[in-house]
């Protein structure tokens, strides 16, 4: 069995176990995500003020700005600070205690787990809030019609772990005409970026980058580079798609709710939030009603609001049940 091959079924298998393993399945209607109608309307409780602070990743940070203006609404006393400049940010700010809660596009790592743990005594804690399938983008006037993982490998990496060759034209990618000799621009994240680490443990399997992927700092600053760009090939979450670039299917499956969590398609994700929790106690009144509300119907809608695939009933009430 060939690389390739192996790798797809190992992503299959990783994010049918994901999603079994967290209750994350959603609510789908053909390419379609909606709202769990299951979903608990979030009710409004008293003693809930003070400033939260968010430090994390940028792919959240839309979605954590739309939160924190609906949650704002609801208690104006509250002050929430947010700050998306990278996944790997977020464990640090909540080691220093400089923020509540961590958004982060990945899990932890087994580093930051430790560092956490040796700092406070126990494990940090987490619930997941929305399903991304993390996309590849090209300029929206490029004929291609989808990529392997082996093509976007052959594009990205200078290890090509996946069997690929070196791709430097469109045409090594299977255009054809004008746009076989046109040079392809590679967009991507920094090494911050929880997304930098998705993009290379998959679809580099876990390879290195090559030398010219031009790193932008955030994921709006990827999608517009390859917007104004018409060799533009780049990735970021789908929720940062613009009406300038197309998200390409990946090995014949485009990147949608259902596909992500089938493991179809093979850039699917879980979207975190981590916290500090010490076991026994109350969690504060203002992290702990925030995150309720990121999982209650109202809290889901801007996940889809923002491009992003909800959590059903079930999920989302697991995680709620940890928030005492």
């Amino acid at each position: 069995m060939c690389k390739n091959a192996q790798l797809q079924i190992v992503m299959k298998q990783g994010m049918k176990m994901m999603a079994l393993a967290l209750g994350l399945a959603v609510t789908v209607s053909g390419q379609a995500a909606s709202v769990d109608v299951k979903l608990p309307a979030y009710k409004k409780v008293s003693g809930v003020s003070g400033t939260l602070n968010s430090v994390g990743s940028d792919t959240l940070n839309n979605m954590m700005a739309l939160w924190a203006e609906s949650f704002q609404a609801l208690y104006p006393n509250v002050k929430i600070q947010i700050e998306g400049k990278g996944s790997s940010t977020a464990p640090p700010a909540l080691i220093e205690g400089s923020s509540q809660i961590g958004p982060m596009s990945r899990p932890m790592k087994a580093t930051e787990i430790d560092a956490f743990e040796k700092k406070f005594g126990y494990k940090p804690s987490a619930v997941g809030v929305a399903i991304d399938a993390l996309a590849v983008f090209v300029h929206k006037d490029n004929p291609a019609k989808g990529l392997t993982l082996k093509q976007i490998d052959s594009a990205f990496s200078s290890t090509f772990k996946l069997g690929g060759k070196p791709a430097k034209n469109w045409g090594d990618l299977g255009l054809s005409g004008a746009w076989s000799n046109r040079a392809i621009s590679l967009y991507g994240r920094n090494s911050a970026s929880g997304t930098y680490g998705v993009f290379k443990d998959i679809a580099l399997s876990k390879g290195d980058y090559a030398s010219n992927v031009k790193e932008q700092p955030g994921s709006s600053a990827v999608v517009q580079g390859i917007g104004s760009d018409l060799g533009g090939l780049g990735y970021s979450g789908y929720g940062y798609k613009t009406s300038s670039v197309r998200a390409l299917p990946v090995n014949g499956y485009p990147p949608s709710a259902d596909n992500a969590l089938s493991g179809k398609y093979p850039l699917g994700r879980v979207l975190y939030v981590y916290y500090n929790h010490k076991p026994g106690t109350k969690l504060d009144a203002t992290t702990r009603e925030f995150l309720k509300f990121t999982l209650s119907q109202l809290g889901q809608e801007v996940v889809v609001k923002d491009g992003y695939f909800p959590l059903n009933a079930g999920g989302a009430n697991r995680f709620r049940s940890k928030l005492k």
